[in-house]
């Protein structure tokens, strides 16, 4: 007897099908990515190369420089807040040094309250950024904007630039190694009290850790939420098949589609045939991490992966992304396939979320 699921994604693919054919022969842009869509421009950590990383003015400039997504990367304090902070310590990026003796051996923000990491002031630390953490033309819009923030005020943050501007900006949280239950849990949480649960508010969830992936992904089905699931790490090869190393090890592509939607690999290790071979997966591949000091630099690092199909980037200056994407031309093509694709690429998704 046939599967009640398979049954209805067979019936909706028809449907589809129909419809597409059906449909004006017009023409419509599309790009080279999985979708058709634009690649998209990812703010690692904010406006990082210019402005302290992982902070609430860090984030509004990566806005104001035109960001598809920003990227906190999250991590718990000892009382249970979840924080933007890329690091498992404070020392590198924040000034804890000076007002904190270390604590077991170190500082940890596993370590310290979200009261006692309040207390700190985070430092620059890109390539092109200021001592003194201004930026030419750009005066933050809240009160000190270089504090270490929560994943709830940058969630606020968020939601007041999009509501403001008439814009639809997304997130893209990471939660950071080793594996933390409590942490991913509250990661959800998070996002369900902040409004963002369903697939328009633009949620792309990232761990190196696999049992992160899956566990953040068995908890967005739990609380009836939408979001996208990405498998972070490096690119690799074994006997012939492309796959992701992450923290805990190396799995195919056909194994990281039974869970998650896309891969977020270092740039360094990505060819045209291995996007190739994630898109017949239908996955999505996102590039980490671009550092160019200029545009020209920007566009010879970066333009090539776009012309292959990458489907978006992390880079610490969403400017210079922003040049090389809005540089792209998309393809003239017959209205009715972009949407014949799309569709039947949401219920390859479906299908897949629904037998993993």
């Amino acid at each position: 007897m046939e599967n009640p699921m398979t049954s209805r994604i067979t019936l909706a693919a028809t449907a589809l099908l129909a419809t597409a054919l059906s449909a004006p022969i017009a023409e419509a842009a599309t790009y080279g990515t999985l979708s058709g869509k634009a690649p998209i421009v990812v703010a690692h950590r904010g406006a990082s190369g210019y402005l302290p990383e992982e902070t609430l003015g860090g984030y509004e400039l990566a806005l104001k420089l035109g960001a598809d997504y920003i990227e906190p990367d999250v991590q718990m304090t000892a009382d249970g807040a979840l924080v933007a902070m890329h690091d498992a310590t404070l020392n590198r990026t924040t000034n804890v040094e000076s007002l904190f003796a270390p604590r077991n051996g170190g500082y940890k923000v596993s370590d310290f309250t979200l009261a006692e990491i309040k207390t700190l002031t985070v430092e620059p630390t890109g390539a092109l950024a200021r001592p003194d953490s201004t930026y030419p033309g750009f005066t933050p819009g809240m009160a000190d904007p270089y504090k270490v923030p929560t994943l709830g005020e940058v969630l606020d943050l968020l939601t007041a630039h999009n509501q403001a501007n008439g814009t639809s900006v997304g997130v893209y949280p990471e939660s950071k190694t080793p594996y933390n239950s409590p942490q991913n849990q509250a990661i959800i949480a998070t996002l369900k009290d902040k409004g963002y649960t369903d697939a328009e508010d633009k949620v792309i969830l990232q761990s190196f850790v696999r049992a992160s992936v899956i566990e953040m992904g068995e908890a967005l089905e739990e609380q009836g939420m939408q979001a996208i699931l990405a498998q972070l790490g490096s690119v690799r090869m074994v006997d012939g098949v492309y796959g992701v190393a992450g923290t805990d090890g190396f799995f195919t592509l056909a194994e990281i589609a039974g869970i998650a939607d896309g891969v977020g690999v270092s740039y360094g290790g990505i060819t045209k045939e291995f996007i190739d071979a994630a898109h017949d997966l239908d996955l999505v591949v996102h590039a980490y991490t671009f550092r160019p000091l200029s545009e020209a630099e920007a566009f010879t690092m970066i333009r090539p992966m776009l012309d292959w199909g990458l489907d978006g980037f992390f880079t610490d200056y969403t400017d210079f992304g922003r040049a090389v994407v809005d540089s792209l031309a998309p393809v003239p093509v017959p209205a009715a396939l972009p949407l014949l694709a799309a569709g039947l690429g949401g219920l390859v998704i479906l299908r897949r979320r629904k037998t993993a």
